[in-house]
Order: C-alpha cells, then structure tokens, then sequence
C-alpha cells in the first residue's frame, strides 16, 4: 500500500465523500476509507452467499483479531478488549451492571456528553444511587479541573456519601477540548473511587498505548469516528480485576450465567470476551475490519504518530487563522493541553451583552440593527449550524457557551489549512447575517 499525501487531496483518492461535500466535522460520524470499504463489502457479501457458516464460526475468529489488533494499539490484553456498538451501549453495560446502595454517589461534569448524563441520570432514578454534577468553565488547566474532582469527591465524603463511581471523557464533545483523563483516573485510584472513562474521542484520535498501564476501571472508545472503521463499532476495556462487575451484555443475550446456575459457572479461558461473541444478531462485520483500518493507517498514513502530529498540528494552525480572521480567539489553557487534540474551539465575531431591563426586544425603533439578546444565543448558534448545511454543504457544530458562540471543527487528513480559510469565510458571511437580522425568525 503506497504511503499517501495528507491533505485535501485525500477526499477524492482515499474516501468517498462527496465532491460538494466539505467534511469539517469529522468528530460526529467519522469516515472510512476506500480500502477499508472494501473489506467490508466483501465480508458482508460473504455472510449473505452462506450465512450460517460465516456467521456462526469466520466472524468468531476475526472479532478475535480485532480485538488482538486493538489490544497491541492500547497496550493491554486482548482478554480485557472487546467489541461493542458504541460509546453510550459501553456506557450503559458498565452502569447497568454495577451494583449501587443507597449512600452512592456517581459523579460526572458538566461538560459529560448528552447520552452519557441521561444515562446516568436514568441509572439513579432506577436504583439507590444519586448524582453529583461538577461545573467547571473551560478554559481550565489541567491541576484545577483535577482539583475540583478532589474537592467534589471530599465534600460527598464529608456528607456521608461514598462516591461509587466517576465518569469523565479523554476528549470533550464540546467545548472539544482534550482532559487529563490519566489524572483524573489516578485520582480515582487515590480517592477509592471506580472509573469509567468515556473515551468516545479516543482510539485514533489520541495516544493510548499507555492504556493498560493506566488501567481505569472500564475504558470505552468509538472506532468509527477516528479509527477509520465503519459504523457502528466501538471498545470496551475492563481490565481482568474487574470482570466481575460485567456479568450481562446489553441487551443481556447467550452469554450470562445465572448464579444459580453453578454447574454452567465454572471458569472458562476468556469468559470476558464470550460474554460479549453474541449479543443478539446484528451485522458485526464492521467489528472484523478492525485490522483493516489499522493496516491502512500504518501502511498508507505512516502509523498513528503521523496521523496525530499532522491533526493536532492543522487543528491548531486552523483554528489561529480562523481567530485572526474572525478578530477574536481560539479556547486553550494556558498550558494547551486542553488544544492537544484534532479539535479546534473559535469564538464567533458575534457579541451578546446582557440583557438590561425585561422590556429589551430584538426590535430596533431607530432602524439600527439591533444588539444581539443573550437568551437568543443558543438559537442564534443552532440556526448558523443548520444555514452551514442547507447554504454551503457543510456541517459544524456550534453552540452557545459561557456568553458566547464558538465552533468546534475538526482536522483530519484529508484536511487542509485552506479548508479552514473557507470555513472562515462561511462564518463570517453568516454572522454578517445574523447581525442583519436574518436569525430573528428562528424560534427557540
């Protein structure tokens, strides 16, 4: 496989999107390569010619290369590695799963993705857990966001809870910012307290070679956003000392045991892995591609490292221009560690002061384009989104936070820095019609 040229070239040669189509949001779906099609198509051509027997014994054996595939990208066991649909299904076992009395606590921020809260959410209304949300304002160094995680957990203890569990990203859907997720779980480790980080933006996207080192208690990634792999696929890691919090999939499917079923309880050589080998019937073949994707990062982008440096590296160069062009600022730390990562966060040229008095209108009686109403701001974003898609065959997300509109877009390499100069000049058009009123029409 010939090593390939990053940039906007890559669209038409490497993958399939549209020649219209400019793809600045990388992080919502992903996108699979030609090579990786491929594979894929003739695996799922394969189950339909003869089902049965692809079905029931070759998949089997490639989930277990995927899993082995992924195992030497993490730096774990391919006993402690198995596949899943998705983030929020990884999510779900492992609350699902856990045990809850009534003095424990499951504490996230504020900044967890939606599914992820409602699920947490859902998982105290059904058992004795309750919650506790920790608020944090980005930008924030890396010691105080650990620091408010340590005071959040000490105030629970001094109220007599236990805080059972944490849950906290690697990469934050939005704002898009990179935590210090290795010093959240050694905090974890430190306070007594069982992790559960979701990695959604993880697996191809950040370094996690060191992941069986720093063994969190359960660890999930999505492949198919920045591993190159079809959707819908996806990892949980638990480590061989918590096995035994997983006894059920979900939905629970052939591989539970019963407790009283003793006879059928006696420990089998990878009792974790046939747990998950069938869980209902569903089209597993974008689990098998695993080593595909991994292949054509190696062989064809030049491993992971390459891949990273060039993204983190446009992400950053991306989000300045924009900034410069905008008259306004790219959301880092001071120590940019929150920017290590393919996201970049940009304020929108797009000010919103605050609202005076009950009596303030959109409505300008001197003819005067009117100031922007800060309670408009969430609509005001969702309408640049959706204007992005209908006028200019686009989609990024942006949303309205802290006081004001920022956008989130990612580098990828089929990426270039001129891809983001034309973003900019998208933006800027649509704030220009924002200022003149054209939002004002959509409701909240």
């Amino acid at each position: 496989m010939k090593r390939l040229k990053f940039g906007p070239g890559l669209r038409r040669e490497a993958f399939t999107f549209a020649e219209s189509y400019l793809p600045l949001n990388h992080g919502s779906y992903g996108a699979f390569p030609k090579a990786v099609r491929v594979a894929v198509r003739e695996l799922q051509d394969e189950v339909e010619a003869r089902s049965d027997p692809v079905i029931r014994f070759k998949l089997k054996k490639l989930v277990r290369e995927s899993r082995e595939a992924l195992a030497r990208l993490l730096g774990t066991a391919p006993e402690e590695v198995v596949l899943v649909p998705n983030a929020t299904t990884a999510i779900n076992t492992v609350l699902r799963n856990l045990q809850f009395a009534q003095e424990d606590i499951i504490c996230y921020f504020n900044t967890a993705y939606g599914a992820t809260e409602k699920s947490i959410l859902y998982t105290c209304e059904t058992t004795p857990a309750s919650y506790q949300r920790i608020d944090v304002v980005f930008p924030l160094e890396d010691a105080a966001l650990v620091s408010q995680f340590k005071e959040a957990v000490g105030y629970a203890k001094s109220q007599g809870h236990r805080v059972r569990l944490a849950v906290f990203d690697t990469v934050v859907t939005f704002p898009g910012a990179r935590l210090p997720w290795e010093l959240l779980t050694e905090a974890c480790r430190e306070l007594g307290v069982l992790s559960l980080v979701d990695g959604a933006h993880g697996a191809g996207h950040i370094d996690l070679m060191h992941l069986g080192q720093c063994s969190p208690d359960f660890f999930t990634s999505n492949l198919y956003k920045w591993l190159y792999t079809p959707r819908p696929s996806a990892l949980l890691y638990v480590p061989s000392r918590n096995h035994h919090f997983i006894r059920s999939t979900l939905p629970t499917s052939h591989g539970f045991k019963p407790l009283d079923s003793s006879a059928e309880n006696v420990p089998s050589q990878d009792a974790f892995g046939k747990l998950f080998e069938w869980v209902a019937t569903i089209d597993q073949t974008p689990y098998c591609v695993v080593p595909d994707a991994i292949r054509f990062r190696s062989s064809a982008c030049g491993g992971e490292a390459a891949i990273r440096d060039y993204c983190f590296t446009l992400a950053r160069a991306g989000g300045t221009l924009m900034a410069d062009n905008f008259g306004t600022e790219v959301m880092d730390n001071g120590t940019r560690t929150m920017s290590a990562c393919c996201f970049t966060m940009v304020r929108l040229p797009l000010e919103f002061p605050p609202v005076q008095s009950s009596s303030a209108s959109d409505d300008s009686s001197d003819g005067s384009i009117p100031a922007l109403r800060l309670e408009r701001g969430p609509v005001i974003a969702r309408w640049i989104t959706q204007k992005l898609m209908e006028d200019y065959d686009t989609w990024i997300p942006a949303q309205f936070y802290n006081g004001s509109a920022w956008i989130r877009v990612s580098a990828q390499i089929y990426l270039g820095i001129d891809d983001f100069a034309k973003a900019a000049v998208m933006l800027l058009e649509l704030c220009e019609r924002v200022k003149a009123g054209e939002a004002n029409e959509e409701k909240a």
